[in-house]
């Protein structure tokens, strides 16, 4: 039996169709546009062509500092890499104060073993340059398996437990070495009751960076983006709201994912403000 429909009952039917298209676009557009009602925590992204990895600010700010000390000792990015796989298994890359024992820091070193008074182990740039003057006595630690090198400096009851880590440990190695550009991007929000723009301490970064970094002065593109993601990193620390560098722009912007073209920041300076 074949059903017939009047031309009313079509004409109603488009038209109940299409208001309920505009609706839908309507709403959409309207949440598009709609802020969150809850203001989320900070945090930092890493995305390279090997994969992408969240982190805290903390873990973000590690990472860099052990980038910057690496450069600074001109050490390669597999001693980078096994610097990393170690930290995530010791601490998760934060600097705590406590540990097995007197283990402390990003590496859990231990005063009564020599690593230095806790004071100290608990300096990033401190730590992570007793970790690679440790490293670099292994003997081939760039060609054999990276629990082998990490066993080695650690002498970890668990040795065999720093191999898991090295494909995170890879992805963050090629995003803060500055090997892939524009590879980091944080957010934080603005301090309770703040409603302009924190004042930059632009001054004090560079100190800091030239703490771990040692020359700050930009020879290659590769070391721009390593000064351009500790900066990144850096950013809530030191009340950082922008940074350029080559052409491409960093802003603390939870709407804007990732650096953004254009800005007048060249080759030779990483610009903060």
């Amino acid at each position: 039996m074949r059903l017939r429909f009047s031309r009313g009952v079509f004409t109603i039917a488009v038209i109940v169709l299409v208001l309920a298209v505009g609706i839908s676009v309507g709403l959409y557009a309207l949440l598009k546009k709609a802020k969150p009602l809850a203001v989320p925590e900070a945090f930092c992204a890493v995305r390279t062509p090997d994969g992408a990895l969240g982190l805290d600010l903390e873990q973000a700010q590690v990472s860099a500092t052990i980038a910057a000390v690496a450069a600074r000792r001109r050490l390669p990015e597999r001693a980078v890499v096994i610097a990393y796989a170690t930290g995530l298994q010791e601490s998760k890359l934060r600097n705590l104060d406590h540990g097995d024992r007197d283990s402390v820091g990003v590496f859990q070193q231990r005063e009564s073993q020599g690593w230095g008074r806790k004071k100290q182990i608990m300096d990033p740039v401190y730590s992570t340059n007793k970790f690679f003057a440790a490293l670099v006595k292994v003997k081939d630690y760039r060609t054999i398996p990276l629990a082998e090198a990490a066993q080695a400096v650690q002498r970890s009851a668990g040795g065999y437990a720093y191999a898991p880590h090295e494909t995170d440990a890879k992805i963050l190695a090629a995003a803060f070495t500055g090997r892939v550009p524009k590879a980091v991007h944080c957010w934080y929000p603005p301090a309770k009751g703040q409603t302009a723009a924190p004042v930059a301490r632009t001054g004090e970064a560079r100190r800091q960076l030239a703490r771990a970094l040692g020359d700050t002065t930009i020879t290659t593109k590769r070391r721009g983006w390593l000064i351009a993601a500790w900066s990144v990193a850096h950013a809530q620390k030191y009340g950082l709201s922008r940074v350029g560098f080559s052409g491409a722009t960093w802003s603390n912007d939870l709407e804007v994912e990732g650096w953004r073209s254009g800005g007048k920041a060249g080759d030779r300076r990483v610009e903060l403000s």
